[in-house]
């Protein structure tokens, strides 16, 4: 990572951070994004990065300037974490969307012309296991996880043979802080077996020196993402025994 321009968005605090920090210590040139201009000048002046604040939907340009006209790899991290049934309001469901899945679209058509004509370009996506999975009490998070896991899959099997690579992280709880604002579900599913943002960016990179596409920081998800495929339905049954675990608990 030498010397690369990389991007990280949502990178003023937690996994976001955590990956800017590591990308740093591997020598890269960062841009750290967030929506909150103080956080993202505080990493950057942390790491000797340049702070790139702003909607993560429309950094790229910023950002690409800022690193010199070129972007080698982009960490779409920023995310929503929005909970809620199918009833939420539609701005839930607008906002979520809007965060965790278009402004992937919009940072990978912007990026994909300079990458597919050099043959070389990496796209890092901070899914979450309710990607693979699913979140009790938290649809529209759920929902658009979904939305970005498929997304990333669909870039891979597209332009893997020209020269991109795609890495899709799906972590379960993570000590940041949205895990503590996913209240009681939070803490009763991703609590117990939570680790650490830096714990995120240590996988990535080992998953980067593997070439892998898929990048579990939790490896007991590649078991229930087993069971999930294999036996949906006893897979369902399960997990609503933890909807109604946590129901009972309200």
């Amino acid at each position: 990572m030498r010397d690369k321009a990389v991007v990280v968005t949502g990178a003023g605090a937690g996994i976001g951070a955590a990956l800017a920090r590591r990308f740093a210590a591997e020598g890269a040139r960062v841009a750290v994004n967030d929506l909150d201009p103080d956080k993202a000048k505080t990493v950057a002046g942390e790491i000797g990065g340049i702070a790139v604040p702003g909607d993560a939907s429309a950094i790229v340009e910023p950002a690409r300037e800022a690193l010199g006209g070129t972007v080698d790899v982009y960490c779409a991290n920023a995310g929503l974490a929005s909970g809620g049934t199918e009833a939420a309001a539609e701005q839930v469901w607008a906002t979520a969307w809007d965060v965790n899945v278009m402004a992937h679209i919009r940072a990978a058509h912007t990026l994909l012309p300079g990458w597919l004509e050099r043959g070389d370009g990496r796209f890092v996506s901070t899914v979450s296991a309710a990607g693979l999975l699913t979140m009790v009490g938290a649809a529209p998070y759920s929902v658009t996880k979904h939305g970005a896991y498929a997304f990333a899959e669909w870039l891979s099997l597209t332009y893997r043979h020209r020269g991109l690579k795609v890495h899709a992280i799906c972590p379960q709880g993570v000590r940041t802080d949205m895990l503590t604002a996913s209240g009681s579900a939070g803490e009763l599913v991703l609590a117990p077996s939570a680790i650490e943002p830096e714990d995120v960016a240590d996988a990535l990179f080992a998953g980067i020196e593997a070439d892998r596409f898929l990048i579990l920081p939790h490896p007991e998800v590649a078991g229930y993402y087993a069971a999930r495929a294999s036996d949906p339905d006893r897979w369902l049954g399960n997990m609503n025994h933890i909807q109604q675990k946590w129901e009972a608990a309200q």
